[in-house]
This record gives structure tokens, sequence and C-alpha cells, in this order.
């Protein structure tokens, strides 16, 4: 049975490391649903968070051939732990005047914010888990969404690992 992964992977901040690692991916037949990358708390290592889809015995396989990968240092399957996962969407919706109160209320609903107004559209950021971005973004489809920029997930193991 396909779950969805959340897999942490501490890797040294070089250029080409992450062609590598999503290469590896590529190469097994593997899909990234999201990969994000950035600083962590050690000087010259970043940490990539990347989404995949798969068996155990698959994840199994993903843990084994990035190890083998030279510029990777740990790998942690973060959704077999309790965690804390965030995404950020920026959304850009059709919004006559008429119409703006009323996507407002799907706005504050969400915990949301409007950080930009044009005449004729609205720009909602929204912070939160993946299913929270998808539900916001069903809602505001029957608006006309014109555009749609998400970050990808980032997650951290929760309490005192």
């Amino acid at each position: 049975m396909s779950t969805r992964h959340t897999i942490a992977v501490l890797v040294n901040d070089q250029p080409g490391v992450l062609q590598r690692v999503s290469g590896l991916f590529g190469r097994r037949g593997f899909n990234i649903e999201s990969i994000t990358v950035g600083q962590s708390e050690e000087p010259g290592l970043s940490r990539m968070v990347i989404v995949t889809l798969g068996d155990e015995h698959t994840l199994e396989q993903i843990e084994k051939q990035l190890y083998k990968l030279i510029d990777v240092i740990k790998v942690v399957d973060l959704s077999s732990n309790p965690m804390v996962a965030r995404e950020l969407a920026l959304i850009k919706v059709n919004a006559e005047p008429s119409e703006r109160p009323e996507i407002m209320g799907v706005v504050e609903t969400f915990r949301a914010s409007v950080v930009d107004i044009g005449s004729h559209n609205l720009m909602v950021q929204v912070v939160g888990d993946t299913t929270k971005i998808d539900a916001m973004i069903e809602l505001l489809k029957p608006y006309g969404i014109r555009e749609l920029s998400r970050t990808g997930v980032t997650a951290m193991i929760r309490g005192n690992v």
C-alpha cells in the first residue's frame, strides 16, 4: 500500500547535491511530491525535506540509496514520528469589489491573510499543512485562481527528539 512519506536529509552544502539527490529518485522511478532545501542548524550543512509516495519497501530502498551518496550525512523518516509539517501558498484570485467580502470570509476562516490587492484581484497567503492548503485552494477555485505558488512541505519531529 502506498503511503505519503516525509523524509529529512541532512547534506553537505555543496553545488550539485540537490541534483544528485533528485536524480537518484528519478533513476529509481520514485516520484518527489515536494522538496524544500535550506540551511540547517549546522554551518555547512543543508536540510532537504522530501515528500514522496511509496510502501515501506520503497522507503527502505530510498534510504539505502541516499546513504550511498557521498554528501548525505543523515536520513530521517519524519512521518514515522509525530511531526509538525507546514507549507506556504500564495494564491492570486479574481476578486471584483462586490465579491471581496465573501472571499475575506474564506481568508479569515483559514487564518490566512491578504498580502496584495489589485483592482480586480487579491493575493492571499496561507500557511498550514498540505490538507489546509488544498482545502483553501478548493474554496477559492469558484472565484477563479489566476496564479498559484506553493513552497512544498517543511517539517520537524515534535517534542524533545
